[in-house]
Parts: C-alpha cells; sequence; structure tokens
C-alpha cells in the first residue's frame, strides 16, 4: 500500500511539475480510445479486518489473472493530458477450497466476478510519444459466494462499492497503437449481498483492498 501510493504521488508530481514538451499539443494523446487488458488481481482483507482464519494461506487472500477491456477519451493540452477512461474487467481468483475435505460448521468457496471501474486520468508528456499518469475514481467489485453444509448449495453474490487509485506510463508504437502498464489500488467501504432471487440486503460496512498490476494494448481513433 505504501509503494502504491508512494507511486501514486511521484506520478501525479511529475504531471504537475514536467516541462511541456510539446506546448502546442499535436493531438498525439488526443481523442477515443480502446484497450485490452491482462495482468495480476489480488483480494484481502483491509486493514481494519481481524482476519483470523484458520486457513494461514487465506491471509494473503485470493490471487489469479485478471483480463478485460478498457475505453476512454484524452484532451492532449501539450505537456498535459487529462482523460476520463471506463473498465470492465474479470478475475479467476477463488479460494479453491475442497468440498470433500472436513467442513466442521460449513465452509464457502469464494470466486472473484466482475470489476466495474469509472474515473479520471491526468498525465504528463514524456518526449514525443510517451506519458505518465495517475488515475482515481470509483469502482465496483463483484464477488460470488459458494456455502454449503454437505446437504445444501447456497449461491449468493455480494457487491461492494469503493474508490480506486493507480499509476502509469504509456507509450504510443504507432500513430494509433499504444501499449502500457499501470498499478492500481482499490479499498471497498460497503456492500450489498444479492440473492439468486434478486432481492438485496441494506448496505454494510466493508474493508476490503484489491492489488492489481496490469498491462494493456490499445488503438487510439
Amino acid at each position: 500500500m505504501k509503494k502504491g501510493l508512494a507511486l501514486i504521488a511521484a506520478a501525479s508530481a511529475l504531471a504537475v511539475s514536467a516541462p511541456a514538451y510539446a506546448q502546442d499539443g499535436d493531438g498525439t494523446f488526443t481523442g477515443p480510445w480502446v484497450a485490452g487488458l491482462v495482468g495480476y488481481d489480488n483480494s484481502r482483507a483491509g486493514s481494519d479486518v481481524d482476519d483470523d482464519t484458520r486457513d494461514d494461506d487465506f491471509h494473503d487472500g485470493i490471487s489469479d489473472v485478471a483480463y478485460g477491456v478498457g475505453v476512454g477519451y484524452d484532451f492532449d493540452m501539450g505537456g498535459l493530458v487529462v482523460g476520463v477512461e471506463g473498465e470492465w474487467m474479470e478475475s479467476e481468483a477463488n479460494t479453491r477450497y475442497d468440498r470433500n475435505s472436513d467442513v466442521g460448521l460449513g465452509i464457502a468457496n469464494l470466486s472473484t466476478g466482475r470489476d466495474l471501474y469509472a474515473g479520471v486520468r491526468v498525465g504528463a508528456r514524456v518526449g514525443e510519444n510517451a506519458m505518465v499518469y495517475a488515475k482515481g475514481g470509483y469502482t465496483n467489485g463483484r464477488y460470488n459466494v459458494l456455502a454449503y453444509d454437505n446437504v445444501t448449495d447456497t449461491r449468493t453474490n455480494v457487491n461492494l462499492d469503493g474508490w480506486r487509485v493507480g499509476a502509469g506510463v504509456e507509450v504510443g508504437i504507432t500513430k494509433n497503437a499504444f501499449v502500457k502498464a499501470e498499478y492500481r489500488y482499490s479499498n471497498y467501504t460497503n456492500g450489498e449481498i444479492e440473492a439468486p432471487s434478486g432481492a438485496t440486503t441494506p448496505d454494510f460496512d466493508v474493508d476490503v483492498d484489491r492489488h492489481q498490476g496490469v498491462v494493456g494494448v490499445g488503438l487510439r481513433f
């Protein structure tokens, strides 16, 4: 978490203080874009949670590959680039419990569902075809829960709302194509449980941390 915030602070400072390499703006980072994304995804209990589980491995959360698509629109104003963006991601992270093992009072398998994000980013151009940027906005994550007691399977969704910050670098490889890499940290602060019938519980407070490192390949139009 501290390393992530340090990276974000550094990118933000550069976005404000970097020299304007192209004061008139040549449009390199202007216009709509779409990108395919893939990377590492980790969800774990936040710092306010006493995660005293019997499974020591669960203290490290659940991790696996994540993949999805991002879209956005940037405004190249010379040395500074300002944009809006959104994402739909999926993740393979889950607890991988074995229902044939000792279930005690009952166990639940937790898998990561879709991950939505909408926010803004601010970047500083570095040379003619690259920029570093910081980002932030709203995120909503879904976690799928399968609970069982050796008799009945119960499936529910847990939808969590929170905020996300991140930082990255984007490099143009042709006039329209680019690659990028970024780190993002999300914190979910409230949630609701959604039953198979569609009925939902009242919102409740949570503290869930999410760390992601992704790379992307995209096209600007």
